[in-house]
């Protein structure tokens, strides 16, 4: 099967009898770059917790949204963190459909990732791939590819986008994001979406959505609007602060269900002063 059906994105050093996260997400996401494998992980998945895909579908439309935001600000280049691989909706034909001099830096730490990504992004000068362990601020800054293609004389737009809901505590997030605040310069931006709730707002079928998805994905790290609020510290949060992913920002009133209020996720984007 393997080389009968291997398509030209897919390196031929990936395994394709054994699923990926990164196409699970793109399958979720309603992208071309998964295989039978991966969507089966996917729909069983989906099968015992189907809300997942809504938390998904909607960050994936903050990142849309706060892309266009930073680029009415002015920001034409990007470091996106933990991008998985950019497929539907993603950074770099955003910011390039707005002006085709932008630049991005895409980030993951899964190689399966980073290869179907290098692969996808074959002949694009101003867009590249780095396989590095977000967590560690300096090497990712510190990279060719990166001091390469970014001008740190001028803002860039830090991207975490359902990233940093799995680093637990104990691995320090705000620190993590305080390295790449002080790298930047300022009126550099900083947008982050991360799965939460607040107190009474959570629903009993979180218990077996969460269960699911930790077995069958990876673990998730829970946090209230006041924890993400404090990885924000440095930058001067835009309006309307720290909010639920459908009321940041909605592109249209359709955007905004009758759930929107209580939706288990938050989004929200600071300016470096």
């Amino acid at each position: 099967m393997d080389s009968v059906e291997r398509p030209t994105w897919a390196p031929g050093d990936i395994d394709l009898s054994r699923p990926s996260i990164a196409r699970v997400y793109d399958y979720w996401l309603g992208g071309a770059h998964n295989f039978a494998v991966d969507r089966a992980v996917a729909d069983k998945t989906l099968a015992d917790a189907p809300v997942i895909k809504e938390v998904v579908l909607n960050h994936r439309a903050f990142l849309r949204r706060a892309v266009r935001y930073l680029l009415d600000q002015g920001v034409r280049q990007f470091l996106d963190l933990g991008s998985g691989i950019p497929t539907v909706g993603n950074v770099h034909e955003i910011a390039q459909a707005t002006d085709p001099t932008a630049r991005v830096v895409y980030v993951d730490v899964d190689p399966v990732a980073v290869a179907h990504s290098r692969a996808i992004l074959t002949g694009n000068d101003l867009v590249t791939v780095l396989q590095r362990d977000v967590r560690n601020a300096e090497s990712v800054l510190g990279a060719p590819e990166v001091r390469g293609l970014l001008d740190f004389d001028r803002p860039i737009g830090v991207l975490m986008v359902a990233l940093l809901h799995f680093v637990p505590d104990d691995e320090d997030p705000q620190g993590i994001v305080a390295a790449y605040r002080d790298a930047i310069p300022a009126g550099s931006y900083l947008a982050i979406s991360h799965v939460g709730y607040e107190e009474g707002d959570w629903d009993p079928a979180w218990d077996r959505a969460t269960g699911t998805y930790n077995r069958g994905v990876t673990q998730l790290v829970w946090r209230r609007g006041h924890e993400v609020e404090a990885l924000f510290k440095g930058f001067d949060l835009v309006e309307p602060g720290v909010a639920r992913l459908p009321l940041w920002h909605p592109e249209s009133p359709d955007d905004v269900g009758e759930d929107a209020a209580r939706f288990v996720s938050f989004g929200a984007v600071g300016r470096k002063s």
